[in-house]
């Protein structure tokens, strides 16, 4: 069999005698506990903690060096009841954590994996910290839109490069064995039993290699680089700026498919409405969340910030050219400085300072009226687009200020960073069928699952992706551990 782009494939054999007869000799013994595909936070997570109970893993990864969604993200895990959180005296619960995702998801989210998740998380990130020496900190001076309580985990450097760094390290230092440049595309699936049996890589020479396994772990993330699957199930998004992994394939969907693997969730996903232009850099929401604005090219609000950055892809996207601009004022700039990504943007250019309303309006292209109602306008709940934006917004967010001069702006467009649906699982990561029954050795993590966002953009909570990623690599490892001693 088969995949679409006719490179993925699954080999199936009768019975394992029959597998092994098919491997080169010299791969007849080369047989790992638990075989990774994707070292991504998820694949280098569960690694950790499968090296935390002693079982050996071997880490599969396309690219020279890892690095995936997470290095491109800002590295900001949530997490309730964690060690990091208690010693600020902050009182949160995995209760309060489900159900603030289960109101940004209008109830749609997976039940079974929300409760997993905001369960699992607070052991996952407090193993890391004291096993692996990620030292982690809580952004406790404003909250991501749906959170309840500050519970956004972060190391030093505050951004998702130094959280892979720290997890290569955390590998390197527990002599995790992982290969790069092996990019997965087949795996050797025994009939008589349903268990994946071995897999083959392709190396640099397009010479082909063999790994038997015990069990296998998914986590080679989502689809958002794969405009076939992207066409099929996101449309909408299908013309966007992708700024998420151009390694995020699809691989995982396209062999559930043939494994007769359930999939849920496709057309969730997680877009951004704050992607800097032309920079390609993204700016932190915690601009909007703070008091700033997002206006169109009239100068005109048109959507209420405070409800997701997700969700507000599609607001910007809809807007003429697809663009807005982030408006914000000195306080907020102070604020945004505090993070890496936007100091980087600022030194590229694509922060610009305005002394006056009229100069601002001239460089957005219009009219100094409009933008001046706008602004004018954030007290009373007014500024927006049209009348049927003030009904549907203007109750929804209350300014505590307006906007002091001088004024700062940034061009920004709506962009697709990864996809929140895909291989069904069970709460202990296992991969399910299509008749909901669990493949025997074969789980999935990360986005190459579905995630806790529900069906629909609007659905993703801040930190979701890294929820998912980090929770069910401390999941996955566990229930491996289970199936391999059962």
């Amino acid at each position: 069999m088969q995949t679409h782009d006719d490179e993925l494939r699954v080999l199936e054999f009768a019975d394992e005698e029959q597998l092994l007869d098919a491997l080169p000799i010299d791969a007849r013994e080369m047989h790992w506990p638990v075989v990774i595909v994707g070292a991504g936070a998820c694949g280098l997570s569960a690694a950790l903690h499968l090296k935390d109970l002693g079982i050996e893993c071997l880490v599969l990864e396309r690219d020279e060096v890892p690095a995936g969604s997470t290095a491109l993200s800002s590295g900001f895990v949530p997490a309730a009841g964690t060690l990091a959180q208690k010693a600020l005296g902050l009182e949160d619960s995995p209760e309060d954590f489900a159900r603030d995702i289960q109101d940004k998801a209008h109830g749609l989210a997976a039940p079974h994996l929300v409760s997993a998740y905001t369960q699992a998380i607070p052991l996952a990130m407090d193993a890391l910290s004291q096993k692996h020496g990620l030292n982690w900190e809580v952004l406790d001076h404003f909250l991501y839109p749906g959170h309840r309580q500050y519970r956004m985990h972060t190391l030093a450097s505050r951004t998702g490069l130094a959280l892979m760094d720290q997890l290569q390290r955390a590998c390197q230092d527990a002599e995790v064995c992982m290969l790069t440049q092996s990019r997965v595309l087949e795996l050797w699936v025994i009939q008589s039993t349903g268990r994946v049996g071995a897999l083959a890589y392709q190396r640099p020479d397009k010479s082909m290699e063999h790994v038997r396994a015990g069990a296998l772990l998914l986590a080679c993330n989502g689809f958002g680089g794969n405009a076939q699957l992207l066409k099929e199930f996101i449309p909408q998004m299908q013309q966007a700026t992708y700024a998420g992994h151009a390694g995020n394939d699809g691989s995982a969907i396209l062999w559930g498919r043939l494994l007769g693997a359930r999939l849920a969730d496709l057309t969730a996903f997680q877009g951004h409405g704050s992607w800097a232009q032309p920079q390609g850099v993204l700016v932190t929401w915690a601009l909007m969340m703070q008091g700033g604005i997002q206006v169109n090219a009239l100068g005109q609000r048109f959507h209420n910030e405070s409800l997701g950055y997700s969700e507000a892809s599609l607001e910007v996207l809809a807007q003429p050219q697809g663009i807005a601009f982030n408006v914000f004022d000195g306080p907020l700039l102070t604020l945004a400085r505090t993070f890496p990504d936007f100091v980087e943007l600022e030194r590229m250019g694509g922060v610009r300072c305005f002394e006056s309303v009229q100069s601002l309006a001239e460089w957005i292209g219009c009219s100094s009226g409009a933008l001046a109602n706008t602004l004018d306008g954030m007290m009373q709940g007014q500024g927006l687009a049209s009348s049927e934006d003030q009904k549907k917004f203007q109750h929804d967010r209350v300014f505590e200020r307006g906007l002091t001069r001088p004024l700062f702006a940034i061009k920004v467009t709506g962009a697709l960073f990864h996809t929140q649906g895909g291989l069904d699982i069970d709460a202990q990561c296992r991969v399910l069928k299509s008749d909901r029954t669990a493949l025997p050795n074969t789980f999935a993590g990360g986005g190459a699952a579905r995630g806790v966002s529900g069906p629909e953009v609007w659905g993703y909570l801040s930190g979701n992706g890294l929820l998912s990623a980090m929770a069910s690599a401390f999941i996955a490892a566990h229930a491996i551990q289970r199936t391999l001693s059962a």
